[in-house]
């Protein structure tokens, strides 16, 4: 196992950037289609999905007390 392998800010900066990446196309995506309902979900994911983005660059940051060190 490499260091990276074993370094969690590794996999957390990998996981923040196609989170973030995500939350950017389900965005785009909800000018697109015109169903509310469609609209409705896509912006709910995305709202979900930079949530949990938060949460992962908070651990990286150690910014919350639950992801101090």
């Amino acid at each position: 196992m490499s260091g990276t392998d074993s370094d969690p800010l590794h996999h957390t900066r990998k996981q923040t950037e196609r989170l973030h990446e995500t939350v950017q196309h389900l965005r785009k995506d909800v000018a697109k289609v015109q169903d509310p309902r469609a609209q409705g979900l896509l912006e709910t994911a995305a709202e979900v999905l930079g949530g949990l983005e938060k949460a992962f660059r908070d651990y990286e940051t150690g910014t919350e007390l639950a992801w101090k060190r």
